[in-house]
Formats: C-alpha cells, sequence, structure tokens
C-alpha cells in the first residue's frame, strides 16, 4: 500500500532546478534510503515531503493528503533533520515532554522509552542541567534522534541521522530503526552519506544527482553495493 506519492514534483531556486521527480511512490512498511552527493537534492526533497519549502510544480502526497493542504498527516509523522528541528532554550527532558504532548503521548510511558537510549546517551544528556544549545554537536544529534522515534511515528523522515555520532552511536541507531521498522511497520525515509549504514537498512534505495532520480533499487544486496560504490568512486 501507497503511503507517500511525489508526482511532478519540482524546486527551482535562482533559475536552477534543484530537485525535479516525475513520480515517486514510497510504500508502507519500507526503509527508504536516499543517496547522493552534496548538491544532489536529498535535503529539498525531504523538506518538500515535509511541507517545509513550497514546489514550483507538483505535489507530495501522504495517505492521499496533499501535504500542503491538509495537515492530517502530521500526526503520524515524524522527523529530524536538523538542529532546527531542536528547542534550544529547553532542558532534553522538557523538549521530549513537549515531544510527548504534542503527539498526544502520555509522558510517563515516553519517559519508559526514553530509557531504551540508556546507552546510546552514554550518561551525558538527561539530568544535565543544561540547555540543548549548550550540548555537543554529537548529543545534539542524539537528542534530535530520539525525539523524533519517541512517538513511534508510522512515517519517520530523517536527514543524515549518523552525522556527528562516533562509531558505536552509529551502530545502536542503525540497529534501532531496523528494529523499529521490523516490530512496528513503521515506514522510514532515509537520506545519508553513510553508504555502509544506509545499505544494512534500507530496503530500497534511491540515488539523486542534480535533482533527479538516477538509480533506483528494490533490494539491496552485494551487487548493489558493488554499483554504487564504483559509482561514487567516479564521482
Amino acid at each position: 500500500m501507497d503511503v507517500i506519492n511525489i508526482t511532478n514534483l519540482k524546486k527551482v531556486y535562482n533559475k536552477v532546478i534543484v530537485v525535479d521527480i516525475p513520480l515517486l511512490n514510497i510504500y508502507q512498511g519500507e526503509i527508504m534510503g536516499i543517496v547522493g552527493n552534496n548538491g544532489a537534492g536529498k535535503t529539498t526533497m525531504l523538506r518538500l515531503m515535509l511541507d517545509l519549502i513550497k514546489a514550483n510544480s507538483g505535489n507530495v502526497c501522504s495517505r492521499g493528503i496533499d501535504v500542503g493542504k491538509d495537515e492530517k498527516w502530521k500526526t503520524y509523522t515524524s522527523a529530524y533533520l536538523d538542529t532546527n528541528f531542536l528547542i534550544d532554550f529547553l532542558t532534553p527532558e522538557e523538549y521530549f515532554d513537549f515531544i510527548a504532548k504534542c503527539y498526544g503521548k502520555d509522558v510517563t510511558t515516553c519517559k519508559q522509552r526514553i530509557s531504551e537510549f540508556h546507552g546510546f546517551m552514554n550518561d551525558e544528556i538527561l539530568n544535565q542541567k543544561k540547555y540543548i544549545r549548550d550540548f555537543s554537536s554529537g548529543n545534539r544529534q542524539k537528542i534530535g534522534i530520539i525525539g523524533s522515534v519517541l512517538p513511534e511515528p508510522e512515517v519517520l523522515i530523517l536527514d543524515e541521522p549518523f552525522n556527528y555520532l562516533d562509531p558505536t552511536s552509529q551502530f545502536f541507531i542503525r540497529d534501532y530503526l531496523s528494529e523499529m521498522n521490523k516490530n512496528k511497520g513503521a515506514t522510514m525515509i532515509i537520506s545519508s552519506h553513510n553508504l555502509e549504514c544506509i545499505y544494512d537498512i534500507a530496503t530500497r534505495l534511491i540515488v539523486l544527482e542534480k535533482g533527479k532520480i538516477i538509480k533506483q533499487y528494490d533490494s539491496v544486496d552485494i551487487n548493489v553495493k558493488e554499483e554504487l560504490n564504483d559509482y561514487f568512486r567516479l564521482n
């Protein structure tokens, strides 16, 4: 079943087309990986999917809802693209409580879910009596990712979730997202430069170049990995 449908989507900045996607369907329960070099249009595409910016033409529909015309999709969708999603003058505890309330989730239950990230937080995030703005880039990234999965969204959109994380934390998030997908059936759209991590969790991959989908893979096996590694070596 389709969850997200992109049709004739185009975004232009200063007469330069940065996203040009005639058609893309994302299906329930899959992990769609998006890869491409800097400037390929990955982040712009995700921002269009979240109605953070307006398209010049075309649309994005979530379960048949045009994301630019109705906000019902927000009740089952969560995202973390960058630190602009954080609220810097809150503590992590206040931020997590805020997210829980926004999604109508029981705060006590959310606190129990946060405990799943005890090792990931490494005793550096909770009970620090610090505002989010005062944390390191790595810990701010962790706060944003935890906040995005806290409401157990049916659709999760992440941009470069492995950035700023040490190897142990990257592996934790890779495995956590994979388990969340398998156990909860969450649909995920994940952009990443970390090819190894995205290879490990993606059930489908697309490659963007200058805003266009130039390659699409319905599974990720050793041949796909080798083909993509060769593509990026040459580009």
